[in-house]
Order: structure tokens, then C-alpha cells, then sequence
């Protein structure tokens, strides 16, 4: 949610701190605030809004020194304002975190015995007054912090900075990530790996429980029980520009327009081109498989949705899909012979992070695919199964949706040559019409000038019925979860047959209605239920191919084209127009597209 960056640097601190949160404002856009030490002195300047709004203070207000803390707030306890703003400060300490500590209450209540004043609503002040309260008692900074870390009960990554201290920042994680940069003579922290991409290229992520002195020297690392631990460093590799628009209006515009590059990777990787097989980065056999159990949030959750027809009609094996905060909570029993299978873009979304673990001891085998390889869901799983992806920037998701579809459908191939139910003709086609893929989204997009006029007339609505059928169904859920994420337009999706069950009495001149149906197996059932909208006058914006378009397109408010592509991977093509339908009525609307209102990109809080 929150993002963090600390600098220990040989050059001012503040402008390198200002640049690192640029590039975590994704995780947060409440409020920025950053914190140095200048001549023993430990100053800070904080501003409510998006990160310019804190770059517009520092120009009048500067801050000196090159050793600094920074953050990007995504607010959880306590409205965005100044004074809730990070860092936090209590007499000579300093504290960003990204988290919610659970027991803060009783923490405060304690505190305000002792005669420590409160200053805000967060529960974050609480971490900075209990490591003053522990300096005032004489102890030194990094015992202070370390005894502060252990009364702490819930999720977090925190860095601490220090007035007097010039060469120290105390970093901890316990379910939310944090990672340590390494420099010639500079050491770094951050929350996010991107932030730290133009600093260094050697990183080290800590572990759960994990607590970090970090001088320019290096950084000594303790493990969740006090103990020295060497934790591996890596080299990284993202490129700069890929956190730059290229050219575009938006991330999210960027985002769309990469995916047939992108997909083509993931393709690469998992169906080479001189074979027809799947190739996993690992072993599993799902001939000894026999249920699959799929948890995720969000989009991941509607990719799993669209995965289950998958794996049940082309392997024939049976799946569960199940949102993460309810699984977990539901407790599940986990039968032998079944393999868990997570998704999430960050690699770190708390709720699913939390299923897996409840899997852990339960499950045959842990597999999870992921756009970050060294997140704690990559590294907690049997196997992990990237995505290729790239960064993406934009909180709304887009091309991690459809890398995350298009990996999940090589799986159920694999699942389905396994099990003995893919002749090699089929196989073959399969292949095919996959590395086709790239081309097909290629002509989707060349449909964005006839979306964008179409999202013109959305943006004019209050409400919006997605319907979709089969494979339609879980992208017709995604599709009313983009318009509502970043338009702020009421949208649902229902099963195309559910329509008279109860979502027909919402049907009127003024309902705008996205009907998601490709010529497939189940087109004429679909055209029924959409002609079931245009007798009650209901505004049909039809998304289907040319022959479904000649076929039953003639009275329908507007129609999309998309080209034709193999029953089994129309969900992966037709994401491309309901995500340029989201973006295109934002702009009309006038929203913030990338960073839409309440929301942010990693979710690494329940």
C-alpha cells in the first residue's frame, strides 16, 4: 500500500528521496513526506496530496543532509492530513511504515499512562513515541527500536531515522516488503524494488521478522528470533524506462498498449517454439492431482474464475476459486492429492500471502504465479510462475491480467497433457493459436479509436450492466471492475443467464448494457438474453466478432469488432476492449486514471 524509501547516501538525500517516491506514488497518494539528518539535526516536511504538492514545499522549505527517510501514504488509520502524514516524529526519532500495527490501542493506552502525548490519529505515532519513550530510558537507538519492534503485534515494514545519527536507519518487515539497497559507500532502503532501480542494481529483500542496521558500511541483519542471518543479495534488472509512459497520457494506456509484447514473452517462455509442450520453470505432475484449490483478490481472483473453465473443460479437473480474506477465514479443509494454487501481481497482497500459509501444511503442492519472482509469495511456494509482465504502474490492472490468463491457460494445457486429455493434434492447435495470440491483441487495439467514442456515451451513465456467458462471464466481472475502479461509475456483471433472475428490473432507456459475446458455443444464448435487454429499450453495447456482429448486431446501441480467435482464448482477447472502454470513459469523465481515489496498487494490509 504505502511506500518507503531511506537514503544513506554521499550526495543531498532529499532529491533522491523525492525521485524514489516518484516511482512508488503508485502504492500511495494520501500524502508524501520525507525526514533528514543535517548536522546532527533530524528535520522533515510533509504535504497532504499527490508527491508534487511535497516537491512544491521543498522548494520553499528545503531540507539539507544526506541521510533521509521518505514515504507515500495510503491511508488506514486516520484521515489524509499533515498531521497523519509520515514520517512520524517523536523527540529525536523519525518513522515510516507501510502496514497497520493491531495492537495500537493498547500500545497508546500504555503510552498515555507514562504521560506521552498523542498527535495524530495514526496508529504509527505509537511505534515513534514507544522507541522514544525506550531512548529516554537510555537505551541506544537500535536497542531502542529493537525493543520497540517486539512489542508490535500485526503487519508491517518500517524504517527508522534517528536525530544525532547521520550513518543509520533501523528496517524491519513482518508481512509487508522491504528491501535493502547496496551502493559503492551508499546503502538504501525500500519498499518497493522499482524505487530503488536508478540507486543500485544489488538488492536485498529481508525475510519475515526480519530487523536491519543499515549503515553505509552495510547492513547487519537479524532474524525473527534475535539471531544473525545472511540473507542472499541479488542483481536486479528493470529498466528505468519501464516506469516511464513512453510517450503515453497515462500508465494505463501504456500498460494496454504493451500487451501483445509482453504476452509474446510469456508465451516464449512457457511454449517454446520448437516444441509444443508446456515448459514450467519446475515439476508437477497433475496426473496425481485431484482437485485444484485457486485463491486470489481482485483481478487475480476474476483471472482464477476464467482459469477454473479452463482446467475443468480441456483437463477435467476439478477447481475451487475462493477470494483470499474469505478462505483463510473459512478454514477450509484441504483434502490429500490437492494442489493451491495463488495469484497476485505484487507477489505480496496480504490476504493471499495468508492463504497460502494456511495451505502450507495442508496442501500436496504450493504454486503460484506471480509479476514479481522475489516476492514472498514467490519465495513461500513450491513453485513459482512468473508472468513477465514488467512493472506495472497503474493501479487499475491490465496487461498483469491478461500475462496472468495467458500463463494460468498454459497450466491447464499442461494439466490437461498430463491427465491424458490432450491428443497431439490438439496440442498442436493449441500451440498455435497461442503464439498467434500477440497478432490477435495487435488487432484488438487497432479498434481504439471506435472504443473510445463508444466510451464517450458510457461516460454519460449512472449505472452499467456488463453480462457474458462461459468464458464471458469472469471478464465480464473484470470489466465492470475496471469502470467502477477508475471512471467511478456503478457497473456489475451478472451470467448472462442470471439477467431474469432480478437484474432485469434495472433494464430501462437509460441502462447501458456491455454484452460480451464472441460467435462461440454459446452465442445463441447469448444473443436471446441480449435481445431480452433490447425489448425493454435497454441500451445494448455490443463486443463480438464480424459474423456475430452480421448475425444479430442489427439493433444494438453500438458495436465493437473484434478479430476471431479460438473459443478458449477469448477471454485473454476480448480484456483488451473492456480495459479501453474503463480507460476511454475515465478521460471522458475527467478521473485520475492512474491513481484513482481510494485505491492503491499493492495491497499488503487486510
Amino acid at each position: 500500500m504505502c511506500g518507503i524509501v531511506g537514503v544513506l547516501g554521499n550526495h543531498e538525500a532529499a532529491p533522491i528521496l523525492v525521485e524514489a517516491l516518484k516511482r512508488l506514488e503508485y502504492r500511495g497518494y494520501d500524502s508524501a513526506g520525507i525526514a533528514t539528518v543535517n548536522d546532527g539535526a533530524l528535520r522533515r516536511r510533509r504535504a497532504v496530496g499527490k508527491l508534487v504538492n511535497l516537491s512544491d514545499l521543498l522548494v520553499h522549505e528545503p531540507l539539507a543532509g544526506k541521510a533521509g527517510i521518505g514515504h507515500t501514504r495510503w491511508a488506514t488509520h486516520g484521515a489524509p492530513s499533515v498531521s497523519n502524514a509520515h514520517p512520524h516524529r517523536a523527540g529525536s526519532v523519525a518513522v515510516v511504515h507501510n502496514g497497520i500495527i493491531e495492537n495500537y490501542k493498547e500500545l497508546r493506552a500504555e503510552l498515555l499512562n507514562c504521560g506521552m502525548e498523542f498527535r495524530t490519529e495514526t496508529d504509527t505515532e505509537t511505534v515513534a513515541l514507544m522507541t522514544e519513550r525506550y531512548l529516554k530510558e537510555g537505551h541506544s537507538p537500535v536497542d531502542a527500536a529493537f525493543k520497540t519492534l517486539d512489542q508490535l503485534e500485526g503487519a508491517f515494514a518500517l524504517a527508522f531515522l534517528f536525530d544525532g545519527e547521520e550513518d543509520l536507519i533501523i528496517a524491519a518487515r513482518k508481512g509487508s516488503p522491504l528491501a535493502i539497497g547496496h551502493g559503492d559507500g551508499e546503502m538504501f532502503v525500500g519498499s518497493d524494488a522499482i524505487a530503488l532501480a536508478p540507486l543500485t542494481d544489488r538488492i536485498t529483500y529481508l525475510e519475515e521478522g526480519d530487523r536491519a542496521v543499515v549503515t553505509r558500511a552495510g547492513a547487519e541483519i537479524r532474524g525473527a528470533n534475535g539471531e544473525l542471518v545472511n540473507r542472499e543479495t541479488k542483481t536486479i534488472q528493470i529498466d528505468s524506462t519501464q516506469v516511464d509512459k513512453g510517450g503515453h497520457k497515462h500508465f494505463m494506456a501504456k500498460e494496454i498498449a504493451e500487451q501483445p509484447h509482453v504476452i509474446a514473452e510469456a508465451i516464449r517462455h512457457y511454449l517454446p517454439v520448437e516444441e509444443n509442450a508446456v515448459r514450467l520453470p519446475g515439476e508437477v505432475d497433475f496426473s496425481q492431482v485431484e482437485r485444484l484449490t485457486m485463491v486470489a483478490c481482485g483481478t487475480a481472483y476474476y483471472a482464477c474464475l476464467t482459469a477454473k473453465y479452463w482446467f475443468e473443460q480441456i483437463a477435467r479437473l476439478p477447481v475451487e476459486v475462493d477470494i483470499a480474506s474469505e478462505f483463510r477465514y473459512r478454514e477450509p479443509p484441504v483434502p490429500g492429492k490437492t494442489l493451491a494454487l495463488f495469484v497476485s501481481q505484487s507477489g505480496e497482497t496480504a490476504d493471499t500471502l495468508a492463504a497460502l500459509r494456511y495451505c502450507q501444511e495442508k496442501a500436496d503442492k504450493i504454486l503460484s504465479v506471480v509479476n514479481v519472482p522475489e516476492s514472498s509469495i514467490a519465495r513461500e511456494s513450491d513453485l513459482a510462475l512468473p508472468i513477465f509482465a514488467g512493472p506495472e504502474i497503474g493501479v487499475a490492472s491490465t496487461k498483469a491480467f491478461t500475462c496472468q490468463l495467458t500463463v494460468l491457460l498454459a497450466l491447464a494445457l499442461k494439466a490437461a497433457c498430463d491427465r491424458g486429455h490432450l491428443s497431439p493434434e490438439e496440442k498442436a492447435e493449441y500451440a498455435t493459436a497461442i503464439r498467434g495470440l500477440p497478432n490477435v491483441l495487435s488487432s484488438a487495439l487497432e479498434q481504439n479509436e471506435a472504443i473510445r467514442l463508444a466510451a464517450q456515451k458510457v461516460s454519460e451513465a449512472r449505472d452499467v450492466l456488463f453480462l457474458g456467458r462461459g468464458l464471458m462471464f469472469p471478464l465480464a466481472l473484470e470489466g465492470a471492475l475496471k469502470l467502477k475502479e477508475i471512471s467511478y461509475i456503478h457497473a456489475e456483471a451478472y451470467a448472462s443467464g442470471e439477467l431474469k433472475h432480478g437484474p432485469i428490473a434495472l433494464i430501462d432507456k437509460n441502462m447501458p448494457v456491455v454484452v460480451l459475446t464472441p460467435k462461440d458455443s454459446l452465442f445463441d444464448k447469448s444473443v436471446s438474453n441480449m435481445q431480452e435487454v433490447l425489448a425493454r429499450k435497454g441500451k445494448v453495447l455490443m463486443i463480438s466478432d464480424q459474423d456475430g456482429i452480421d448475425e444479430a448486431g442489427d439493433d444494438v446501441w453500438c458495436a465493437i469488432r473484434m478479430p476471431q480467435v479460438k473459443e478458449a482464448l477469448s477471454p485473454i482477447l476480448y480484456a483488451i476492449p473492456a480495459q479501453l472502454l474503463a480507460y476511454h470513459t475515465a478521460v471522458a469523465k475527467g478521473t485520475d486514471v492512474d491513481q484513482p481515489r481510494n485505491l492503491a496498487k499493492s495491497v499488503t494490509v487486510e
